[in-house]
């Protein structure tokens, strides 16, 4: 055996369909588009949402809300998942990311929120927190430095 003996196996592969070759090969003619129209047209690809001509559901349905042009995107981190950290610890975006709190791509803005309980006196450094988780941070002996300035409750 040498290298230009070598092939698929027997019965592995198929020759490919020739359609539009005559009548004998049961595809002739029409080539497997059936009768005239729309869909037996070379290049043909129906648009999204194309309901044969009759209005579209997108078009017969009002249209509703707007969207903010202002709004601010906050990844999210709730209090109770910061007990993971040691009593003192300074407690940042990037520092979030690397425990595996926060995806990598969440870390723009990051909001504390209330939920949960906290049990380490822990120094948090965020975008924005709640007036709970605040209050739970300070109540644990922590603190809440807010990156940019601001409070927000």
């Amino acid at each position: 055996m040498r290298l230009h003996d070598i092939g698929p196996a027997p019965g592995a592969t198929k020759n490919r369909k020739r359609i539009g070759r005559g009548p004998g090969s049961g595809t002739g003619k029409t080539s497997g588009r059936g009768m005239n129209g729309q869909k037996s047209r070379r290049g043909f690809s129906r648009r999204w949402g194309f309901e044969g001509g009759q209005m579209p559901l997108v078009r017969r349905v009002p249209k509703r809300g707007f969207t903010n042009i202002f709004r601010e995107e906050f990844a999210e981190v709730n209090v109770g998942r910061l007990d993971t950290f040691e009593a003192g610890a300074e407690v940042t975006p990037d520092l979030l990311v690397e425990k595996g709190l926060l995806r990598k791509n969440e870390t723009v803005r990051v909001k504390l929120l209330g939920k949960g309980d906290l049990s380490v006196a822990l120094t948090v450094k965020v975008h924005r927190a709640s007036a709970g988780a605040r209050a739970k941070i300070e109540a644990a002996g922590g603190k809440v430095e807010i990156i940019g300035g601001e409070a927000d409750a």
